[in-house]
């Protein structure tokens, strides 16, 4: 994204003092931006560093119940949390790093996940810190083919399955005509290990529901991200539909019919929009930049047949920042929750919003992912007995990625943020109210909010 657009204020041109100080500002940011470029080295370390700390992280497959070789183990053991560690938990979590899934110089790189860990260590935010209060969950069951066949055409995963032997002989191959999808050997299998993990949350935070009033929330850690994989392939750095796969999970193994799916990444979701265009029963929402990729996600894609009116897209102008998506959560994505009356709420949790973020022009800050982490934590509470798991989706400047997921981890904590040690205000400028305002309401009049 040319850092141009991260300028879009209102449609007067600034004096010239004013145009000083946008150019000082943009300086900043692009200064910060620069922070999220690492090194071939700085990889290295983090994938060693990772290795160490998955040491005992295990994953079995669901047909077979025999070992398999995930990048991080090879035992096995499919048991979930017993009912004792889930009542005492607050936040559960499981990650899958896809470490063998990776590109030198591309952003969605295996460096993602593995600085999210490093943070909630350094943060004291995991369970050896915190005791049950934070559960990671280390056993799980790989997707199973049929799994990922409720959202993909069968065609699709038996192709990419047979396609890993190219990509052994090549190392790497892409998978997305010339688009930015990549695979690695690895893929298939670390795309399956990352779709049971979002399977495995949803399964322990149902389990959990049926024995308190305030259930676990949950975060798969999990990586290749899914929102733009569209039914018959891969698009845009995502292999399968983590959060759509789940959807269908909670229909059709909890019984749970609605299911309200939030994505707040900054692109369009047009894999879980296209998904779910003619059901009634899933209602999915996005926010994200006006323009960006893929393009798709306009006012007017509302679904279709029986769908039409569970699907709503509200594209924001560049610049909209904490103010705007503060407004957005009160008046679209609260009155849309409550006339749906959802049994689950999963949340399609992009951090490439942030004004960090080299790949759009958005001002999001650590601050707001907070907010966004403790109001949807409380919307699930009041809605759907607490019933809500996070999947992580895009996010690739590494400091503001783990800074604002492990602020994510505080809210489902209830604890105070901590955005303030990393966000800095200096760089913020003036956000579009205006056409953040225009945006809200012509969203509104379409649905009748």
């Amino acid at each position: 994204m040319p850092l141009s657009h991260l300028m879009e204020l209102q449609t007067f041109r600034p004096p010239s003092f004013a145009g000083t100080m946008v150019f000082l500002v943009r300086n900043q940011v692009q200064q910060r931006k620069n922070h999220c470029r690492f090194s071939a080295n700085t990889m290295l370390s983090e994938h060693r560093f990772y290795k160490h700390l998955l040491s005992g992280r295990k994953c079995v497959s669901k047909n077979t119940k025999t070992s398999v070789s995930c990048s991080y183990s090879t035992e096995q053991n499919d048991t979930l949390p017993s009912i004792n560690q889930l009542s005492d938990a607050r936040v559960i979590y499981a990650v899958a790093a896809a470490l063998g899934h990776n590109k030198e110089s591309h952003p969605e790189s295996s460096a993602r996940v593995p600085a999210i860990v490093k943070a909630l260590e350094k943060m004291e935010l995991t369970p050896k810190f915190r005791g049950s209060d934070i559960l990671e969950l280390q056993n799980f069951n790989l997707a199973s083919v049929d799994d990922i066949a409720s959202v993909h055409a069968k065609a699709y995963v038996s192709g990419l399955e047979k396609a890993m032997d190219q990509a052994s002989e090549k190392g790497l191959i892409l998978i997305e005509g010339s688009g930015p999808t990549y695979a690695t050997s690895t893929t298939f299998h670390e795309s399956l290990v990352a779709a049971g993990a979002g399977l495995a949350l949803v399964d322990s935070v149902v389990a959990a529901s049926k024995n308190q009033l305030d259930p676990p929330t949950a975060f798969a850690l999990i990586r290749p991200p899914g929102h733009h994989a569209i039914p018959k392939g891969p698009m845009g750095f995502c292999v399968f539909g983590n959060v759509a796969i789940a959807a269908r999970h909670a229909q059709r193994v909890h019984g749970l019919k609605r299911v309200f799916i939030i994505d707040f990444d900054v692109h369009h979701g047009n894999g879980t929009n296209d998904a779910f265009l003619d059901d009634p029963d899933i209602f999915f929402l996005s926010t994200h930049q006006d323009g960006s990729y893929p393009g798709t996600g306009k006012f007017d894609e509302i679904g279709i047949g029986a769908g039409e009116g569970a699907t709503l897209n509200l594209p924001l102008p560049g610049g909209s920042g904490d103010t705007a998506m503060r407004a957005v959560f009160d008046e679209v994505i609260v009155p849309c929750a409550q006339r749906f009356k959802p049994d689950i709420i999963l949340v399609s949790a992009g951090y490439d919003g942030h004004v960090l973020d080299p790949l759009a022009s958005l001002q999001f800050t650590t601050g707001t992912y907070y907010m966004l982490a403790s109001n949807i934590k409380q919307l699930a509470k009041d809605l759907c007995g607490g019933r809500c798991v996070f999947f992580l989706e895009g996010g690739y400047n590494l400091d503001s990625l783990s800074y604002s997921v492990a602020d994510s981890f505080r809210a489902f904590l209830g604890e105070p943020s901590l955005a303030a040690e990393f966000d800095d205000p200096a760089i913020l400028y003036e956000e579009p109210s205006t056409r953040v305002k225009q945006a809200i309401q012509r969203v509104k009049h379409i649905h009748s909010l």
